[in-house]
């Protein structure tokens, strides 16, 4: 049985029956079946079905943005950006993605030709997190209905609403059975799930925990895997900045998605020539920040995700002053009904210590000052995940140097780092492999079968 509760009220919202084993093991059987035939199907059937499903979240955005909120309290209007975006995507790749499929052709030096060609493979696993419970699945689902795969949804157990809703939705496009099932189950099922050998392959965007469970279990039956897992992201300030775009991007960075985003900036790097001025006015706007009820328009933080969410954050805290950093202000419990902590800002943070290393998966930032911009670089690599970066800098040589310096799978220059969906998004070091959107992430699991044609 899994229970889902409204973070901002602690109120139970739903129960839903988890799978047993013959339920899961019907479900895979329906999604061989269904790749069977999914995988002759035309592009021109696949493309419409992509819009089709398009249409449909940009049609019911504030039923899907409420269910949301309801369920992991992020800020309502942060929610109808996420379905925006999913309809974006899944419109991107029906308007764009037949071109990445494409043949591709040679003359080879014995006079022959060679081809090689993207070919489907089968059912894929996807082990989907709680923070952007509709964009992280549909980065994996639009590929996969493009390349004639079929998907199999591990959703997080608290989301298991927006879950089901996602399953009901490509039916709805005119979508087949099978071609997209959610297994509501716990996690203990999915080692068995990924041994199981109707699955091709398996991606995880999730903690460093899960990602090393999910690769090993995969690893072990030699199947291919993609992983995005945490960061600690640097966001680094220098003197050529724009400081009011700085400032109040900085801000959104640690807030946005009530402090829980995997790539947004969690340790703010300044330079020394002008921290004074720039912590000045980042504590004040992060003291500014509005805490309220997730539903109303105008509020910019609400609950975490779940009260022992809240409760990581707090022993993280807890441990960060025991470790000799400074508490500038918040990160504290508020004493009402649900998974509320206040905003919050770290300083003197050892750059070895767990503090220093570990993701804070919450509305807790930390502040360093560079003496230059080789310190600032240090700092920034100064961690075991390499997800993404941001740098305001307008001095090209800067940013020449940061772009090849910092160790990350992205950086984003002058605006809060993000993924886009016509570039590749992935990460380095403990942050996972593989990449997802764009052609980069259509093709992960598909087969690049080369056909030879001799002379």
């Amino acid at each position: 049985m899994i229970t889902t509760t409204n973070p901002a009220t602690g109120e139970t919202i739903a129960t839903y029956e988890t799978l047993d084993e013959n339920g899961i093991d019907a479900k895979l059987e329906t999604a061989t079946r269904t790749y069977r035939d999914w995988r002759t199907t035309s592009l021109d059937q696949r493309t419409t079905l992509l819009h089709a499903l398009g249409d449909l979240y940009e049609d019911k955005k504030e039923e899907l943005a409420r269910l949301a909120v309801t369920e992991m309290g992020k800020p309502i209007t942060q929610a109808r950006s996420e379905v925006e975006k999913c309809a974006s995507l899944l419109h991107y790749y029906a308007d764009n993605g037949p071109p990445m499929l494409e043949s591709k052709f040679w003359d080879l030096s014995d006079g022959g030709r060679a081809e090689a060609r993207w070919l489907p493979q089968g059912p894929v696993l996807a082990v989907m997190p709680w923070n952007f419970p509709y964009w992280q699945v549909i980065r994996f689902l639009a590929p996969t209905i493009l390349a004639g795969n079929v998907g199999i949804l591990k959703h997080a157990s608290i989301v298991q609403g927006v879950a089901q809703k996602m399953e009901e939705l490509v039916l709805e496009a005119g979508g087949p059975e099978g071609l997209f099932q959610n297994l509501c189950v716990s996690s203990d099922p999915i080692g068995k799930v990924i041994d199981d050998p109707r699955i091709v392959a398996a991606t995880l965007t999730g903690s460093e925990g899960a990602g090393s469970a999910v690769a090993e279990r995969a690893g072990k039956n030699l199947k291919k895997v993609v992983l995005e897992l945490g960061g600690t992201d640097p966001f680094i300030v220098m003197p050529s900045a724009d400081m009011d775009q700085a400032v109040k991007d900085a801000v959104f960075a640690r807030i946005q998605n009530n402090g829980q985003s995997c790539i947004c900036g969690k340790r703010t790097i300044v330079h020394a020539a002008i921290y004074d001025d720039f912590a000045d006015r980042f504590i004040a706007a992060l003291k500014d920040v509005k805490l309220g009820d997730p539903m109303e328009d105008d509020t910019e933080l609400g609950p975490l995700s779940s009260e022992g969410q809240r409760d990581t954050v707090l022993d993280q805290v807890e441990k960060a002053k025991e470790e000799g950093c400074t508490l500038v202000f918040g990160g504290e419990k508020i004493d009402r009904p649900g998974a509320w902590i206040t905003a919050g800002l770290l300083t003197d943070v050892p750059i070895a210590s767990e503090t220093g290393t570990d993701e804070i998966f919450g509305p807790v930032g930390q502040l360093y000052k560079a003496r230059d911009i080789d310190e600032a670089t240090t700092i920034a690599n100064a961690i075991p995940y390499g997800l993404g970066s941001a740098v305001w800098t307008n001095d090209e040589d800067e940013k020449e140097h940061f772009a090849n310096a910092i160790e990350a799978g992205m950086t984003t220059f002058n605006a809060v780092n993000g993924s886009r969906i016509e570039a590749p998004f992935g990460g380095i070091k403990r942050s996972g492999h593989g990449r997802e959107l764009a052609e980069f992430g259509l093709h992960e699991f598909m087969n690049l079968k080369t056909l030879v044609h001799p002379a």
